[in-house]
């Protein structure tokens, strides 16, 4: 899960996602493609809006995507054609760039929406970015389970 910060959308996605896969058989992530918050906890909008659903991830900690992602992950889910784009530029070749994706595509295949940024929105803004996620992730879940 790649956001710009790695503290309000993917780590959001990475709490969901890791909610409805089995911890034994999967390895979730996420990861920003800034360095602005290194080692930081999420946003604390992000962390009370999973909390209001019963997801903790408030021992998150921010790190940079980098192209050794490519070799640990088989799929790479991104929040925003900026996101998009960041992370293509680190692909080393064709197959790397085959495991990025948008993630809204899981619910609205091919029309590569965004995940709206919540950083400068108030706690509505997380809301919103949390079911969004919430919806997708259960499709992701549903895939990879089957």
């Amino acid at each position: 899960m790649v956001c710009l910060g790695n503290i309000c959308r993917s780590p959001l996605a990475e709490g969901i996602l890791k909610s409805k896969l089995p911890s034994d058989s999967f390895t979730i992530d996420s990861a920003g493609t800034g360095d602005y918050h290194i080692g930081s906890s999420p946003d604390n909008r992000s962390i009370k809006v999973a909390k209001k659903y019963g997801l903790d991830i408030s021992n998150q900690r921010g790190r940079q995507f980098s192209n050794t992602d490519f070799e640990t992950f088989d799929v790479i889910y991104v929040m925003d054609s900026s996101n998009y784009e960041n992370v293509i530029r680190l692909a080393r070749n064709e197959k790397d760039i085959e495991k990025v994706k948008m993630i809204l595509n899981e619910i609205y295949p091919d029309q590569d929406y965004d995940v709206p940024d919540p950083y400068t929105s108030g706690i509505q803004g997380f809301e919103s970015t949390y079911k969004m996620l919430d919806e997708a992730c259960t499709e992701i879940a549903k895939k990879l389970l089957n």
